[in-house]
């Protein structure tokens, strides 16, 4: 009787225990002890009750056993004792130690009690029936929802972010890095990664001949922006290598060059990333222009921002890289004022405040609440900024002075 209650005590742990995920994925690998397990799971009312059963059972006759045995050999004075004697048994045989063992082991202890289990509970299922349904109305006058209970739960996202983080090595850290990234698509907007309106580089279709092709030859982008005087006369998108076929075939002029014009496609500035990287494939762009609430273009986002935000620059060159930042000897940097902050956070380690203003220009004017003159200086989040240079309303170029502790990983950005 002691063994047989140590072998339910284990399997109850056991099995509750599982990892569900690991027994998901065992059970579409045809694992017949995980499927004998994950049926017994999907009702665990019934299981509770065949367990309880099981071993209430065996302990209830184990005593009654002890009691007989006790009578025969010192009489009634001898049954506190034999009580005593088999609760510390039990406690430590039947119980303590079996659980910690399927604590440790669950699927060495869960899968083979699963393939007891299953027969069992067809013959004993008239009566855990009766007790279910008895314990199950008890706990409905309590509020509690028995089919509820028993349905599978989901995790959150924040549920899935420790997941990951403590999957340890079995997830290389470059990859938790990218899962990460993407359960944090929805909390980043179009507006965030955008390049801003002042850098879009276009195609003034007003212009002479000249200087439209002087233009494409020199040309860093494979896209481009065509207008008519300004950007917000948008006309379209054209891809350079369309222009290439034109060159090819001595027929590239202006006329040409409006057909092959695709039209513009527009984009909220406050579109989560995740909600715009499925438009883009929908679509079928690879580039959108972001407005504001007035429908005025506020810069543009490509596919690849997005992607960046997940696995990281596609770039491994520095200067194309980090482009507004310029190391000193001294071990500060010089930062142009237009830098995106998250960009700067990204690949320098930093932790600039990046839930308001985009740019580093932004973040200081907010924190002063007034523009600086050359020579100012302020903190930020711990990082030490002096201003150089300011044109007009702009600064353009400011230090930023990070302490011994940060230049290691900084340095090793570039």
């Amino acid at each position: 009787m002691l063994i047989l209650s140590a072998g339910f005590s284990s399997s109850e742990t056991g099995l509750m225990s599982l990892n569900k995920y690991r027994l998901r994925h065992l059970t579409k690998n045809k694992h017949k002890g995980a499927i004998h397990a994950q049926r017994l799971l999907e009702q665990p009312d019934r299981l509770i009750g065949l367990i309880l059963l099981g071993n209430n059972f065996v302990n209830v006759l184990a005593s009654s056993i002890t009691t007989i045995i006790a009578l025969r050999l010192g009489g009634e004075t001898a049954i506190a004792a034999a009580a005593g004697i088999l609760t510390l048994v039990i406690l430590i045989f039947s119980e303590v130690a079996p659980k910690t063992l399927a604590v440790l082991y669950p699927e060495r202890i869960a899968f083979p009690a699963a393939y007891v289990y299953v027969p069992l509970l067809k013959v004993l299922y008239p009566l855990v029936f009766i007790i279910n349904v008895i314990t199950n109305g008890l706990l409905r006058l309590f509020g509690v929802n028995i089919p509820k209970v028993s349905k599978t739960q989901h995790l959150s996202q924040e549920e899935l972010r420790t997941v990951v983080h403590e999957a340890g090595s079995l997830i290389p850290k470059r990859h938790q890095a990218m899962l990460l990234s993407i359960l944090d698509l929805e909390k980043v907007t179009v507006e965030d990664i955008m390049v801003p309106r002042n850098e879009i580089v276009g195609i003034d279709l007003d212009d002479e001949w000249s200087v439209i092709t002087e233009k494409l030859k020199h040309s860093q982008h494979t896209q481009l922006l065509a207008y008519r005087g300004d950007i917000d006369n948008v006309v379209g998108l054209f891809h350079l290598k369309n222009v290439l076929h034109l060159l090819a075939e001595e027929q590239f002029n202006l006329d040409t060059l409006k057909e092959i014009i695709r039209d513009p496609y527009f984009i909220p500035v406050t579109t989560p990333l995740n909600t715009q990287l499925i438009n883009f494939q929908r679509q079928e762009r690879r580039i959108g222009l972001a407005v504001d609430e007035y429908g005025d273009i506020c810069g543009l986002v490509t596919l690849e921002d997005i992607l960046e935000e997940i696995v990281g620059e596609f770039t491994s060159d520095p200067a194309t890289t980090i482009r507004d930042v310029h190391p000193q000897e001294d071990g500060s940097f010089l930062v142009d004022g237009s830098a995106n902050i998250r960009e700067l956070n990204r690949m320098m380690h930093w932790h600039l405040p990046s839930d308001g203003p985009k740019t580093l220009n932004g973040v200081i004017i907010e924190y002063l609440e007034s523009i600086p003159e050359p020579g100012t200086s302020v903190k930020i989040a711990g990082y030490p900024i002096e201003i150089l240079q300011t044109a007009g309303n702009v600064i353009k170029t400011t230090r930023i002075i990070v302490q011994d502790s940060k230049k290691d990983e900084d340095k090793e950005a570039f």
